[in-house]
């Protein structure tokens, strides 16, 4: 069995409970899997998980992902990083807290780049805490785009990546991430676009077995409606999708993108290319938070995550939903098969 690896997240968060309830909850899911970050923050995580009549959660600190094959169910192997952080108060932003989340993500990063492990699930960070601990990348796909490139030595632009996130019922990806809605517009360019449909046509490629039939969201109402409402789809949009299907891609629009998600759902489409973050999330998101999967296309490795953040205001209750967590498990195992 191949071995995952599952990043804690940010310790004030509800990353370490809800992983907690994950190994509880789903113990065949979770086989061969292993945490890297802290034992002690997963034993407070246990604690906080703890209810009357449930037994007690062990958590076992190892000393080499392998270890993690001779764990016993609902128990939780961690792998205790060396100079990471411990526990952090709950619920509050602070440096040390963004470098323990920082920490176990490039641990994990480097490992599967360096095959010690077939991929990694990435429990919610916080941005702000990120940042305060002086890390130079706004999240999990930016970070994990940089190491990638300096595994393979080279620039961070021959390492383009994308945001792919997925359910039972609607796929997504998006031409830009974590930009203001002004730079997402201005990330609207005919290369981004291409390079967008050509990650999203090999990653799907390999995980159905076939060709996908991508849909192409417009960026303004109506898709532009010929340039009446903007000329982005007529100067950018349009000439990426003629580049693709010239490449064998089957790329189709662009669609006004008030409805094209509605068409995807019904199943006319595998994925829709979205123009930035919030116009392809809202709708994935809108279908449930507890079954959504945040995949990272275009690196070296697999990479999965819950779609959902660290939800400060309930840390350290125990109500935090793991759901979407082993979602991201099943996924990362079956990308990594």
């Amino acid at each position: 069995m191949s071995l995952l690896a599952i990043t804690q997240g940010d310790p004030a968060g509800v990353g370490p409970e809800i992983v907690a309830k994950a190994f509880r909850d789903a113990p065949d899911d979770l086989r061969g899997s292993f945490v890297a970050g802290d034992v002690a923050t997963l034993r407070r995580a246990a604690q906080a998980i703890a209810r009357p009549g449930v037994p007690s959660l062990p958590v076992a600190q190892i000393t080499t992902p392998a270890a993690a094959l001779d764990a016993p169910p609902r128990c939780v192997p961690v792998l205790q990083l060396p100079g990471i952080p411990g526990p952090q108060p709950w619920g509050r932003v602070n440096a040390e807290a963004g470098r323990a989340a920082a920490h176990s993500v490039v641990w994990a990063a480097r490992a599967a780049l360096a095959g010690e492990v077939a991929g990694l699930v990435t429990a919610p960070l916080h941005k702000e805490a990120l940042a305060a601990a002086g890390v130079d990348y706004p999240g999990h796909t930016e970070l994990l785009q940089a190491e990638a490139a300096a595994h393979a030595g080279v620039p961070l632009a021959e390492m383009p990546v994308r945001m792919m996130l997925a359910n039972d019922e609607l796929r997504t990806v998006l031409v830009s991430i974590h930009v203001s809605l002004r730079a997402a517009i201005e990330a609207v360019t005919q290369t981004n676009v291409l390079q967008t449909l050509r990650i999203t046509h090999a990653a799907l490629s390999r995980s159905l077995g076939r060709r996908p039939r991508i849909a192409v969201a417009g960026l303004n109402p109506h898709a532009g409606e010929g340039g009446l409402f903007g000329r982005e789809e007529v100067e950018h949009i349009a000439p990426a999708i003629a580049q693709a299907r010239a490449e064998g891609i089957y790329a189709d629009g662009p669609h006004p993108p008030d409805t094209v998600f509605m068409r995807a759902r019904a199943g006319a489409f595998d994925v829709v290319v979205a123009m930035y973050h919030d116009q392809g999330l809202i709708p994935v998101k809108y279908l449930g938070v507890d079954k959504g999967v945040n995949v990272t296309l275009g690196l070296p490795l697999v990479r999965t995550s819950p779609d959902h953040g660290t939800a400060f205001d309930i840390a350290g209750q125990g109500l935090a939903d793991a759901d979407s967590l082993i979602e991201a498990v099943r996924m990362a195992r079956k990308l990594s098969a």
